[in-house]
């Protein structure tokens, strides 16, 4: 039956009471009848209010069906009140429907990317202000040796260095541990809110493997220069003695007196032999030298140096060189306010390398150029210097760093290396862009 229908018919009835009780209170002989009329009326009146509310009570019933994830209940019972009452019902269905389906999307989301964290060789945890884990994975479980882990500072009692070097961790910035002799962590973090709770979320990945298989090629690089250095120099050593022995025995002959002679020739031979000798022997000695530079640079003294100033020092200490070349030097700082944490004597050593490297390359080439220029690009503050030499091929481009490499027909070819090296110590990466006869650029990153 229609609600309206309904409600009509209840108005009906309380107003022939309401009529009954008018006429019954004015008899005196009906004042019982008078009496029951005003509580059926009330009755009524009641009964009308509470017909007329299921609405609010529908609607509060639906909220708290969203509000406790309720997406069983039906809204189906009164349909029957009319086609009003029915599209209600039917909205309140979708609305449900949709939240349900929602909740099941964002399940199924939370399922899979769980199984994503559970099964990523990183190791992931995330924890709040007062330690307690929001996350973790079965890597960093196994990274940390501990399974029941529910705070991060539960590790102070079993792991106080591992412990600091998670806490220490700051956004942007790696942290290097070595736990054990297999295993060696590389540890990074972020800071993020999540419903209004600050959270920590630190991964951990284990270079090991591949730190040894790094260190593998370069013994095995290394190896190879000096088998190739110390050949270089033994082998005629060894031949050249080998010949002299022979002179010697050949050509010394004992004269008067236990005097020994020997013939102009013989002798000149013997000269020559001695000078090749002594010349590879020396070449050997500052090769070694070179190597042990190579092996012992200092640690940097970290101080705020002013990018801009660095820059005009090492145009002023180079520009007496290049004036003595046809080579066109600019150089510039994009900001005045750009700072670099450095040890300002090496950098500026990397630098005048760079610069000296590129005058060498250009030699007497016309239009000749080379600029040092000062920057700041994504977040990271650039030094790079550009020349248009003849570059470096495409093969030779990716050994340039390789320690006692060279293209020179002279020099140790430890000074990129040794340049690389330094940038390394100072928590930065120096690379190079070159297309041959059009230019090379040698990039400091800080």
């Amino acid at each position: 039956m229609d609600f309206r229908f309904r409600v009509a018919f209840r108005i009906v009835l309380i107003g022939l009471v309401m009529a009954l009780f008018t006429y019954a209170i004015n008899q005196p002989n009906m004042v019982f009848a008078a009496g029951l009329a005003g509580l059926i009326i009330v009755g009524q009146l009641s009964e009308l209010y509470y017909f007329c509310s299921q609405t609010n009570r529908k609607l509060t019933r639906f909220l708290e069906s969203v509000k406790y994830s309720d997406f069983i209940t039906g809204f189906a019972a009164d349909n029957k009140l009319g086609r009003s009452f029915r599209d209600l019902n039917t909205a309140f269905s979708e609305v449900l429907e949709a939240f349900r389906k929602a909740r099941s999307e964002k399940e199924e989301n939370w399922q899979y990317l769980n199984t994503v964290v559970q099964q990523v060789r990183t190791g992931i945890i995330s924890f709040d202000a007062d330690g307690k884990i929001q996350l973790i994975n079965a890597n960093a479980k196994r990274f940390l040796s501990n399974n029941t882990l529910q705070n991060i500072n539960e590790l102070t009692q079993r792991n106080p260095e591992l412990h600091k070097a998670i806490m220490d961790a700051e956004p942007g910035k790696s942290v290097l541990y070595k736990s054990s002799i297999d295993m060696q962590l590389t540890i990074q973090a972020t800071e993020l809110r999540v419903r209004g709770i600050s959270l920590k979320l630190v991964t951990m990945q284990n270079i090991q493997s591949e730190l040894q298989q790094q260190e593998l090629e370069a013994w095995q690089n290394l190896t190879r220069v000096l088998r190739h250095e110390i050949m270089n120099s033994i082998t005629p050593i060894s031949s050249l003695t080998s010949t002299l022995r022979e002179i010697l025995d050949q050509d010394l002959v004992k004269g008067r007196e236990n005097y020994y002679e020997m013939n102009q020739e013989s002798a000149d031979d013997l000269r020559d032999g001695l000078g090749t000798i002594e010349n590879r022997s020396k070449g050997l000695i500052k090769f070694v030298d070179a190597y042990r530079e190579y092996t012992s640079l200092p640690t940097p003294k970290f101080k705020v140096v002013l990018l801009k100033d660095m820059i005009d020092k090492v145009a002023q200490l180079m520009r007496s060189d290049i004036k003595k070349t046809p080579i066109q030097f600019t150089h510039l700082c994009e900001s005045e306010y750009l700072t670099i944490q450095a040890d300002e004597e090496m950098i500026e050593q990397v630098l005048i390398n760079l610069i000296k490297n590129a005058v060498e390359a250009i030699g007497n080439q016309e239009n000749g150029k080379i600029e040092l220029i000062g920057k700041y690009s994504d977040n990271t503050v650039l030094i790079e210097v550009h020349d248009n030499g003849p570059g470096i091929i495409k093969e030779a481009l990716v050994r340039v760093f390789v320690p006692f490499f060279t293209t020179k027909k002279t020099g140790s070819g430890i000074g990129l290396s040794l340049s690389r090296q330094i940038m390394q110590l100072h928590h930065g990466n120096l690379t190079v862009e070159s297309e041959p006869n059009v230019s090379t650029v040698f990039t400091l990153r800080f």
